[in-house]
């Protein structure tokens, strides 16, 4: 296969799942496979695109596994993929997205492949992507009081509105119609993923811009 493909390294501890996660994405993607967190280490370099990681994991956790990611400077778009509920923790936490399992075949092919495109952007927007990813999951799980009380969690907003303010001069810097359009339809996306729009409108009607294995 094509060494132009992006590389994606899938870690998980249940070895069937991770085959059955590379198999989805071996048409479309190189893949590495990695059944635990130390294998995880030692597969991890600056080759890899996209991660797939497991929280719960024997020995080193995907929580460590994702600290060492980032300890390493490793430029990489992470996914957490895992039977944990999201909670507060996760605002602490580098990920650039979070699928709560079961995880079905196209929500993991779809995530993969915003995740690789977005790792084109530059720095503000996949931040703002990431913090938008922890706002929309933390509001389908915690009541607006609980949300209202967690400092951490306004602060979150605070950024947020502050990203989509740069966002503005992103846009009058992108190079073509296409670039845009494809940004624009990632921002459409996220907002259908949950009813609140993640990026801080008020309206659905609003502009939200206001695999073989290794």
């Amino acid at each position: 296969m094509s060494e132009d493909l992006p590389l994606v390294l899938v870690v998980e501890d249940e070895s069937d799942l991770a085959d059955l996660y590379a198999a989805w994405l071996g048409n479309s993607y190189r893949v590495r496979t990695a059944y635990g967190g130390r294998e995880a280490l030692e597969k991890l370099d600056a080759d890899i695109d996209v991660v797939l990681l497991d929280r719960r994991m024997p020995g080193l956790s995907g929580d460590e596994v994702l600290d060492a990611i980032q300890q390493r400077g490793i430029d990489c778009q992470v996914a957490m993929v895992t039977a944990v509920e999201p909670d507060f923790d996760v605002l602490e936490m580098g990920f650039d997205d979070y699928l709560v399992k079961p995880v079905a075949r196209e929500e993991l092919l779809d995530t993969v492949g915003d995740l690789e495109r977005r790792s084109s952007y530059d720095a503000g927007v996949q931040e703002l992507f990431s913090l938008a990813s922890k706002k929309a999951l933390l509001e389908a799980e915690k009541t607006d009081a609980e949300l209202a009380e967690n400092e951490e969690y306004q602060q979150l907003e605070a950024r947020l509105a502050e990203l989509r303010e740069e966002l503005d001069t992103t846009i009058e810097s992108m190079d073509s119609q296409g670039e845009f359009d494809s940004l624009f339809r990632e921002f459409e996306d996220a907002d259908a993923a949950d009813e609140s729009d993640p990026f801080g409108g008020s309206s659905e009607d609003e502009d939200p811009f206001g695999g073989v294995q290794e």
